[in-house]
Parts: C-alpha cells; structure tokens; sequence
C-alpha cells in the first residue's frame, strides 16, 4: 500500500479526513504519506481543534511569519515548518483565529494577513459577530474570497465587510445567519438575493424574541431561491408564509427555543420530497400534519424534547408508519399505552436501520418485557441499531436477558443505553456476556455521539 500513486492515496486518506487519530498515525508510514496527509489535515485545521490545544496552533501559524514580522525574542521560539500549512487551508474561521490571539493583539495584524493572499482561495468562511478588521484592504482579498460556498456570520456583521463580500461573491450555497433582536444589517439581503446557487440555509435566532420586520425581509429575499432551497434549518415559526414555497426541500430541521410557539404553519404544509425531518421543542400535532403530507421520501425523522399525551403519541407514530415506508433511522418518545403501535411501525417500515427510543418512565409505567418482545418478534432483517434512552428508572437485568435471548439467530446489535440507577456494573457484565455470544456487537451505557451515529 506504500507504493500506492499519490492521487489513490489522497482519495483513501479522504474517507479518513474525519478520524483524526488515524490520519495522524499515517502521517509516519513515510514522506510520501505525510506529504499526502497534510493538506487533507490542514484544509479544515479547526476541526480537531480541542479546548486547552489552541497554543500548539498558535505556535505553528506564528512559525509561518517572516523573520521581518517577529521580534528577536520572539524569533528565535519558533523554528520555521516544514510545510506551508495555511497554504492547505481551505475554511477560514475567524472565530478560532480570534480566539488564539486575542492575548497577541500586536500580531493579529500579520497573522491575518497571512490567511489572506493572491495564492489562497477558500470555500468556508467564518465571521464572528463583532469583527471590524478590513480584510477587503489586504492585496488578495477578492482572489481569497470570491469562490466561498459556504458563509456564516451575525446579522450584525460590519457593513464594510459585507458591502466587500456583495460585490465579489456569488457562488455561496450554504448561508449560515445568526440573527439579533437589533442592529440587524438589511445588506445581508442584498448577498442573498444576489447568489446563484443557494441551497442550504441555516436561520438561528439566539433569542426567544426576534427582529420581525427583519426577519420578514430575510425570508422574502429567499423567495427567488424558493426552488432551489434543498437544506432548511429554523430556530424559530418564520414571520411569513415562506415556507409552502419549498417545493423541493429535502432536509427539514426545527430546533426551535421556546416551548410556547404554536408552529401551526406545518400544518397543511406539503413537502412532497422532503426526506429528512429533524424537530426539538416542537409540538406533535403539526408535526403529525406536516408528515401526512409527504410522499414517502422520508427516511429520517427524529422528535425530541416535546412531552405529549397519548392522544398525540398515537397519532405521530400512526402519521409515521402510515407515510413513511422508507424510513431507515427514527428517535421518538413512545408511551406504554400506545406500545403496540411500534409493533405497526416495525411491520411497515421494512427498511429501518436504527431505533432511538424515548421513554419517560417518570410519568409513565412502562412494560419493558413487551417492548423488547415486539422488537425480537417483529423488527425488520434490517434492524439492529438501538439506543434507549430510559431517563428515571432501571431496566431489570432479566428483562435485558429476554431481549438478547431472543435476538439470537439476528445481525448482532450495535447498543447504547442510557437508564437511571448508578449501579452499572451488573448491567457491563451482562453486555460483555452477550458480546462473547455473538448477540451484541458493541455497547456503551451511556448515549454518545449524534443521535443515529452507534460508535
């Protein structure tokens, strides 16, 4: 595999390009490797960026600096690189960069300018919200940023700057927009209504209330994309009708932040090719509404962070295996009284891959028995990645038993499990017995990761 040509190697190592650990530990094979390795690493360097490791960063940006930019007391800390890193680096986040130097003020200048020059073209830009620094000023500025597909600012972002980046860039797909209750700058409308390729967009309101008459304009600026919008994410119901206009929205994502907003503008609403639906603190009627008036493209939906009653338990669960028959990865909370409609659910969608399971057993006496007798008995073949999330109770290790015994003869699970209780260690013991046996695959006693993400 050493002897591999450089452009199979960098095709490999880019399906690594999110496991940091073992792109790094390629990086020792050999020069050819490394030379491979680097700029993989180096085009997104704020991925792995931990907290507590920012220096280390710092000490490799400033080593780039020319002996002109560095006091002599500084100069000699730093041995020069052995690559030109920032050369590599494709996402511009001036979030990270202000954050490393904000005890280096005397060298934010030269740092940035080192970001920013006829040779660096990058796709990702990061703007935080108070940043006045005139990038526009610096020689290379248009070459830098003319080609960005990705922005994500404050609407409080510095006019100049957002003047600058209107004129030269037209290609954005994805508009990532931190919106205030004041102060919002209307110039944001004129980037949106001047792209071309807009696709995705991602509206977050960091308050409860919001800046409606600015809000109103953001989304009727959109209305020319209207066709082209495939990506939705709102934190908030929008102040107009925008969104019957998405024809051909595929990924729906509401993380709204206030208990009390109705969003009864999903209801009615028809998203015929809509195949990802993703919804926190957002009531279950409309939702249930919203997925009647699909057209089976679903393959995703998670709910979350809503308590319903029964009434409404039924009727989400009844909307999703009546309207979904392609759905591969769900999380919902299920009520005890409605447990037989999971049993319906895994009857009709044949193509599930991953269960999350919500159970408030605060609230609800919950029959663990029968749940995990309708999972043995009619989970699909495609069936085998679960998590249960059982919040205030433990689940009896005899009941755990009756769910392994009789998955025996399956594709062996990939689990976690969150439960309350502190004692664990009956619960480790049981897993690694099953493990041994061949009927779990993997196991953590705790949840971890995305949500249909079983490491």
């Amino acid at each position: 595999m050493s002897k591999l040509n450089r452009d199979v190697l960098y095709l490999i190592f880019e399906e690594l390009q999110d496991n940091e650990k073992s792109l790094c530990s390629c990086l020792l094979v050999n020069k050819t490797w490394c030379e491979t390795i680097i700029p993989i690493l180096w085009k997104n360097p704020w991925k792995f960026l931990k907290e507590g490791k920012e220096k280390i960063l710092f000490n490799i940006i400033i080593s780039h600096l020319s002996d002109d930019n560095l006091s002599k007391s500084i100069e000699n800390l730093y041995q020069k690189p052995s690559f030109n890193y920032i050369y590599f680096c494709r996402y511009l986040n001036f979030n990270h960069i202000e954050n490393i130097i904000e005890t280096n003020i005397l060298l934010k200048n030269e740092i940035i300018k080192l970001f920013i020059n006829e040779n660096m073209k990058y796709t990702h830009l990061y703007i935080p919200q108070q940043f006045d620094f005139q990038l526009y000023l610096i020689p290379g500025f248009e070459q830098s940023f003319s080609d960005i597909e990705f922005l994500s600012c404050n609407t409080r972002i510095n006019d100049n700057i957002l003047v600058e980046l209107t004129k030269i860039c037209k290609s954005i797909k994805e508009l990532e927009l931190f919106t205030e209750v004041r102060n919002n700058n209307y110039e944001i409308i004129r980037l949106i209504e001047t792209q071309k390729k807009l696709s995705n967009i991602y509206f977050i309101n960091k308050y409860i209330r919001n800046d409606e008459s600015f809000c109103k304009s953001l989304e009727n600026s959109l209305i020319k994309h209207a066709n082209n919008i495939h990506y939705l994410m709102i934190t908030r119901q929008p102040a107009t009708k925008i969104l019957p206009l998405f024809i051909n929205l595929k990924i729906l994502e509401l993380q709204c932040n206030s208990l009390d907003i109705t969003w009864n503008c999903l209801e009615n609403l028809s998203l015929p090719f809509l195949q990802s639906l993703k919804a926190s603190r957002v009531p279950i009627k409309p939702l249930a509404s919203l997925i009647e008036n699909t057209s089976g493209h679903l393959t995703l939906v998670k709910i979350d962070h809503i308590r319903h009653d029964e009434k409404y338990n039924k009727r989400i669960i009844e909307a999703i295996y009546q309207n979904c028959p392609n759905l591969k990865y769900l999380k919902l909370l299920f009520k005890n009284s409605n447990i037989l409609e999971l049993k319906n659910l895994l009857i009709n969608c044949k193509y599930l891959i991953g269960l999350y399971i919500i159970i408030d057993n605060m609230r609800d006496v919950f029959d663990c028995d029968n749940l995990f007798k309708i999972l043995t008995d009619s989970s699909p073949v495609s069936l085998f990645k679960f998590k249960f999330a059982f919040y205030y109770r433990k689940i009896k290790p005899d009941s755990l038993k009756l769910f392994f015994d009789n998955w025996k003869g399956r594709h062996p699970m990939i689990l976690q499990l969150s439960q309350g209780g502190n004692d664990m260690e009956e619960h480790s013991n049981l897993m690694d017995k099953y493990k041994t046996e061949g009927i779990i695959e993997k196991y953590d006693d705790y949840l971890h990761g995305e949500d249909f993400e079983w490491i």
